[in-house]
Protein backbone atom coordinates (compact mmCIF):
# COMPACT_ATOMS: atom_id res chain seq x y z
CA UNK A 1 0.00 0.00 0.00
CA UNK A 2 1.47 3.34 -1.06
CA UNK A 3 1.88 5.97 1.63
CA UNK A 4 2.08 9.64 0.71
CA UNK A 5 5.31 11.30 1.66
CA UNK A 6 5.15 14.11 4.25
CA UNK A 7 6.32 16.73 1.76
CA UNK A 8 3.84 15.81 -0.93
CA UNK A 9 1.29 18.48 -1.76
CA UNK A 10 -2.40 17.59 -1.18
CA UNK A 11 -4.54 16.63 -4.12
CA UNK A 12 -7.30 18.73 -5.73
CA UNK A 13 -10.03 17.08 -3.63
CA UNK A 14 -8.19 17.79 -0.38
CA UNK A 15 -7.67 21.44 -1.34
CA UNK A 16 -11.39 21.84 -2.14
CA UNK A 17 -12.37 20.32 1.20
CA UNK A 18 -10.11 22.76 3.03
CA UNK A 19 -11.75 25.70 1.27
CA UNK A 20 -15.24 24.58 2.33
CA UNK A 21 -15.94 26.92 5.22
CA UNK A 22 -19.26 27.15 7.06
CA UNK A 23 -20.21 30.26 5.09
CA UNK A 24 -19.67 28.56 1.74
CA UNK A 25 -21.22 25.31 2.87
CA UNK A 26 -24.52 26.95 3.80
CA UNK A 27 -24.34 30.25 1.90
CA UNK A 28 -23.93 28.89 -1.63
CA UNK A 29 -27.01 26.60 -1.45
CA UNK A 30 -29.06 29.47 0.01
CA UNK A 31 -28.01 31.76 -2.84
CA UNK A 32 -28.98 29.14 -5.42
CA UNK A 33 -32.31 28.54 -3.67
CA UNK A 34 -33.03 32.27 -3.66
CA UNK A 35 -32.15 32.54 -7.35
CA UNK A 36 -34.31 29.51 -8.20
CA UNK A 37 -37.23 31.00 -6.24
CA UNK A 38 -36.99 34.27 -8.18
CA UNK A 39 -36.85 32.43 -11.51
CA UNK A 40 -39.89 30.39 -10.48
CA UNK A 41 -41.85 33.53 -9.54
CA UNK A 42 -40.98 35.18 -12.85
CA UNK A 43 -42.08 32.13 -14.85
CA UNK A 44 -45.30 31.83 -12.81
CA UNK A 45 -46.02 35.51 -13.47
CA UNK A 46 -45.55 35.05 -17.22
CA UNK A 47 -47.75 31.96 -17.31
CA UNK A 48 -50.47 33.66 -15.25
CA UNK A 49 -50.44 36.66 -17.60
CA UNK A 50 -51.69 34.46 -20.48
CA UNK A 51 -54.33 32.58 -18.47
CA UNK A 52 -57.98 33.36 -17.93
CA UNK A 53 -59.13 34.50 -14.50
CA UNK A 54 -60.83 31.15 -13.86
CA UNK A 55 -57.71 29.18 -14.82
CA UNK A 56 -55.54 31.25 -12.48
CA UNK A 57 -57.57 30.10 -9.46
CA UNK A 58 -58.63 26.62 -10.60
CA UNK A 59 -55.17 25.47 -11.81
CA UNK A 60 -52.54 28.00 -10.69
CA UNK A 61 -49.60 25.59 -11.11
CA UNK A 62 -50.54 24.10 -14.47
CA UNK A 63 -49.60 25.21 -17.93
CA UNK A 64 -52.38 27.11 -19.73
CA UNK A 65 -54.41 25.11 -22.26
CA UNK A 66 -54.85 28.18 -24.44
CA UNK A 67 -52.80 31.38 -24.45
CA UNK A 68 -54.97 34.41 -23.70
CA UNK A 69 -52.94 37.15 -25.36
CA UNK A 70 -55.96 39.41 -25.07
CA UNK A 71 -54.94 40.02 -21.44
CA UNK A 72 -52.11 42.23 -22.64
CA UNK A 73 -54.40 44.13 -24.99
CA UNK A 74 -56.91 44.83 -22.22
CA UNK A 75 -54.16 45.93 -19.83
CA UNK A 76 -52.53 48.16 -22.45
CA UNK A 77 -55.75 49.94 -23.40
CA UNK A 78 -57.80 49.74 -20.19
CA UNK A 79 -54.92 50.71 -17.93
CA UNK A 80 -53.58 53.41 -20.30
CA UNK A 81 -50.19 51.74 -20.28
CA UNK A 82 -49.19 53.23 -23.63
CA UNK A 83 -49.08 56.86 -22.48
CA UNK A 84 -47.70 55.81 -19.09
CA UNK A 85 -44.87 53.88 -20.77
CA UNK A 86 -43.88 56.99 -22.74
CA UNK A 87 -43.86 59.08 -19.54
CA UNK A 88 -41.75 56.44 -17.80
CA UNK A 89 -39.19 56.37 -20.61
CA UNK A 90 -38.90 60.17 -20.52
CA UNK A 91 -38.58 60.34 -16.73
CA UNK A 92 -36.21 57.39 -16.29
CA UNK A 93 -34.05 58.29 -19.29
CA UNK A 94 -33.78 61.92 -18.24
CA UNK A 95 -33.00 60.96 -14.65
CA UNK A 96 -30.26 58.53 -15.63
CA UNK A 97 -28.61 60.97 -18.06
CA UNK A 98 -28.69 63.96 -15.70
CA UNK A 99 -27.46 61.88 -12.76
CA UNK A 100 -24.42 60.66 -14.70
CA UNK A 101 -23.66 64.14 -16.07
CA UNK A 102 -23.69 65.65 -12.57
CA UNK A 103 -22.07 62.78 -10.69
CA UNK A 104 -19.11 62.17 -13.01
CA UNK A 105 -17.40 65.60 -12.64
CA UNK A 106 -18.10 65.68 -8.90
CA UNK A 107 -16.71 62.17 -8.37
CA UNK A 108 -13.61 62.95 -10.46
CA UNK A 109 -12.88 66.07 -8.43
CA UNK A 110 -13.37 64.24 -5.13
CA UNK A 111 -11.05 61.42 -6.21
CA UNK A 112 -8.23 63.68 -7.40
CA UNK A 113 -8.22 66.73 -5.10
CA UNK A 114 -7.07 65.59 -1.66
CA UNK A 115 -8.16 68.22 0.88
CA UNK A 116 -10.05 68.12 4.14
CA UNK A 117 -13.10 69.67 2.48
CA UNK A 118 -13.20 66.92 -0.12
CA UNK A 119 -12.97 64.29 2.60
CA UNK A 120 -15.95 65.87 4.34
CA UNK A 121 -17.89 66.01 1.08
CA UNK A 122 -17.14 62.35 0.30
CA UNK A 123 -18.26 61.41 3.80
CA UNK A 124 -21.45 63.44 3.32
CA UNK A 125 -22.32 61.54 0.14
CA UNK A 126 -21.63 58.26 1.95
CA UNK A 127 -23.89 59.29 4.84
CA UNK A 128 -26.59 60.21 2.34
CA UNK A 129 -26.82 56.54 1.36
CA UNK A 130 -28.00 55.64 4.86
CA UNK A 131 -30.79 58.23 5.07
CA UNK A 132 -34.12 56.98 3.68
CA UNK A 133 -35.42 59.42 1.09
CA UNK A 134 -38.96 58.95 2.44
CA UNK A 135 -37.95 60.82 5.60
CA UNK A 136 -37.68 64.03 3.57
CA UNK A 137 -40.96 63.45 1.75
CA UNK A 138 -43.02 66.17 3.48
CA UNK A 139 -40.48 69.04 3.36
CA UNK A 140 -39.55 68.03 -0.18
CA UNK A 141 -43.19 68.19 -1.25
CA UNK A 142 -43.60 71.66 0.30
CA UNK A 143 -40.43 72.88 -1.41
CA UNK A 144 -41.40 71.44 -4.78
CA UNK A 145 -44.91 72.86 -4.48
CA UNK A 146 -43.50 76.36 -3.96
CA UNK A 147 -41.46 75.93 -7.13
CA UNK A 148 -44.63 74.71 -8.92
CA UNK A 149 -42.97 71.42 -9.79
CA UNK A 150 -45.65 69.16 -8.31
CA UNK A 151 -47.61 67.15 -10.89
CA UNK A 152 -44.82 67.66 -13.40
CA UNK A 153 -42.59 65.13 -15.11
CA UNK A 154 -39.68 67.54 -14.82
CA UNK A 155 -40.32 67.86 -11.07
CA UNK A 156 -40.30 64.07 -10.73
CA UNK A 157 -36.98 63.98 -12.61
CA UNK A 158 -35.56 66.54 -10.16
CA UNK A 159 -36.63 64.39 -7.19
CA UNK A 160 -35.19 61.23 -8.72
CA UNK A 161 -31.87 62.93 -9.53
CA UNK A 162 -31.59 64.33 -5.99
CA UNK A 163 -32.14 60.89 -4.44
CA UNK A 164 -29.78 59.17 -6.89
CA UNK A 165 -26.76 61.46 -6.62
CA UNK A 166 -25.36 60.18 -3.27
CA UNK A 167 -24.89 56.64 -4.55
CA UNK A 168 -23.72 57.73 -8.00
CA UNK A 169 -21.07 60.11 -6.65
CA UNK A 170 -19.89 57.67 -3.98
CA UNK A 171 -19.63 54.83 -6.48
CA UNK A 172 -17.89 56.84 -9.20
CA UNK A 173 -15.45 58.35 -6.69
CA UNK A 174 -14.11 54.89 -5.97
CA UNK A 175 -14.09 54.08 -9.67
CA UNK A 176 -12.11 57.18 -10.69
CA UNK A 177 -9.65 56.46 -7.87
CA UNK A 178 -8.66 53.23 -9.64
CA UNK A 179 -7.62 55.03 -12.84
CA UNK A 180 -3.86 55.71 -13.22
CA UNK A 181 -2.68 59.21 -12.36
CA UNK A 182 0.22 58.92 -14.82
CA UNK A 183 -2.11 59.56 -17.75
CA UNK A 184 -3.17 62.89 -16.29
CA UNK A 185 0.44 63.86 -15.69
CA UNK A 186 1.33 62.98 -19.29
CA UNK A 187 -1.64 65.01 -20.57
CA UNK A 188 -0.56 67.98 -18.42
CA UNK A 189 2.95 67.81 -19.90
CA UNK A 190 1.38 67.92 -23.37
CA UNK A 191 -0.43 71.13 -22.44
CA UNK A 192 -3.94 69.72 -21.87
CA UNK A 193 -6.13 71.56 -19.38
CA UNK A 194 -7.74 69.64 -16.48
CA UNK A 195 -11.15 69.97 -18.13
CA UNK A 196 -9.88 68.57 -21.42
CA UNK A 197 -8.07 65.77 -19.60
CA UNK A 198 -11.29 64.82 -17.85
CA UNK A 199 -13.54 64.83 -20.93
CA UNK A 200 -11.16 63.30 -23.47
CA UNK A 201 -9.04 60.91 -21.39
CA UNK A 202 -10.47 60.02 -17.98
CA UNK A 203 -14.16 59.95 -18.85
CA UNK A 204 -13.77 57.39 -21.69
CA UNK A 205 -11.66 55.23 -19.38
CA UNK A 206 -14.44 55.30 -16.77
CA UNK A 207 -17.02 54.09 -19.28
CA UNK A 208 -17.59 50.84 -17.36
CA UNK A 209 -18.49 52.69 -14.16
CA UNK A 210 -20.67 55.20 -16.00
CA UNK A 211 -22.61 52.44 -17.75
CA UNK A 212 -23.05 50.62 -14.43
CA UNK A 213 -24.48 53.73 -12.75
CA UNK A 214 -26.71 54.36 -15.76
CA UNK A 215 -28.16 50.84 -15.74
CA UNK A 216 -28.66 50.73 -11.96
CA UNK A 217 -30.43 54.09 -12.15
CA UNK A 218 -32.80 52.83 -14.83
CA UNK A 219 -33.58 49.67 -12.85
CA UNK A 220 -34.15 51.67 -9.66
CA UNK A 221 -36.64 54.16 -11.09
CA UNK A 222 -38.48 52.13 -13.71
CA UNK A 223 -41.03 50.73 -11.26
CA UNK A 224 -40.71 53.37 -8.52
CA UNK A 225 -44.08 54.09 -6.90
CA UNK A 226 -43.77 56.12 -3.68
CA UNK A 227 -42.43 59.40 -5.10
CA UNK A 228 -44.53 59.09 -8.24
CA UNK A 229 -47.66 58.59 -6.13
CA UNK A 230 -46.93 61.72 -4.08
CA UNK A 231 -45.71 64.11 -6.79
CA UNK A 232 -47.94 63.04 -9.73
CA UNK A 233 -51.62 63.86 -9.33
CA UNK A 234 -53.20 63.44 -12.79
CA UNK A 235 -53.38 60.54 -15.21
CA UNK A 236 -51.74 62.60 -17.98
CA UNK A 237 -48.41 62.45 -16.15
CA UNK A 238 -48.67 59.02 -14.57
CA UNK A 239 -45.89 56.45 -14.91
CA UNK A 240 -46.22 52.70 -15.40
CA UNK A 241 -46.39 51.97 -11.69
CA UNK A 242 -49.25 54.44 -11.24
CA UNK A 243 -51.02 53.06 -14.31
CA UNK A 244 -50.83 49.60 -12.72
CA UNK A 245 -52.36 50.93 -9.50
CA UNK A 246 -55.12 52.62 -11.48
CA UNK A 247 -55.83 49.41 -13.37
CA UNK A 248 -56.10 47.56 -10.06
CA UNK A 249 -58.61 50.14 -8.81
CA UNK A 250 -60.69 49.69 -11.97
CA UNK A 251 -61.12 46.02 -11.11
CA UNK A 252 -63.14 47.04 -8.04
CA UNK A 253 -65.84 48.47 -10.32
CA UNK A 254 -65.51 46.52 -13.58
CA UNK A 255 -65.02 43.04 -12.11
CA UNK A 256 -61.94 41.01 -11.30
CA UNK A 257 -59.77 40.65 -14.41
CA UNK A 258 -56.85 38.80 -12.86
CA UNK A 259 -55.43 37.77 -16.22
CA UNK A 260 -55.26 41.41 -17.31
CA UNK A 261 -53.77 42.39 -13.95
CA UNK A 262 -50.96 39.84 -14.26
CA UNK A 263 -50.39 41.05 -17.82
CA UNK A 264 -50.08 44.61 -16.49
CA UNK A 265 -47.56 43.49 -13.88
CA UNK A 266 -45.60 41.71 -16.61
CA UNK A 267 -45.55 44.90 -18.70
CA UNK A 268 -43.94 46.74 -15.79
CA UNK A 269 -41.50 43.99 -14.74
CA UNK A 270 -40.35 42.50 -18.06
CA UNK A 271 -38.39 45.53 -19.39
CA UNK A 272 -36.34 45.74 -16.19
CA UNK A 273 -35.82 41.98 -16.11
CA UNK A 274 -34.71 41.93 -19.73
CA UNK A 275 -32.33 44.84 -19.11
CA UNK A 276 -30.74 43.09 -16.14
CA UNK A 277 -30.41 39.75 -17.94
CA UNK A 278 -28.86 41.46 -20.96
CA UNK A 279 -26.47 43.74 -19.05
CA UNK A 280 -26.08 41.92 -15.73
CA UNK A 281 -22.48 40.90 -16.40
CA UNK A 282 -21.53 44.51 -17.20
CA UNK A 283 -23.11 45.67 -13.92
CA UNK A 284 -21.12 43.13 -11.89
CA UNK A 285 -17.88 43.94 -13.69
CA UNK A 286 -18.34 47.68 -13.16
CA UNK A 287 -19.08 47.30 -9.45
CA UNK A 288 -16.12 44.93 -8.99
CA UNK A 289 -13.64 47.24 -10.71
CA UNK A 290 -14.92 50.27 -8.82
CA UNK A 291 -14.54 48.58 -5.44
CA UNK A 292 -10.90 47.61 -5.84
CA UNK A 293 -8.17 50.21 -5.93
Amino acid sequence: MAVASPGRSPGPLARRLRRLTAGRLFGVPLVWLFAAFNVFVALWLLLSSVKTSDAIFSSPWRLPHTLSWGNYARAWTGGQFGHAALNTVVVVGGTAAITVLLAAPAAYALSRITTRINSVLTLSFALGLGIPAQMAMLPLFVFMNRLQLVNSLFGLVVVYVATSLPFAVFFLTGFFATLPVELEEAAALDGATPLRTFWQIMLPMARGGLVTVLILNIIQHWGETVFALVFIQTTDHQTLSLALLGFLQQMQYNGADWGGLFAGVALVVLPVLACYVWLGRRIIEGMTVGSVK
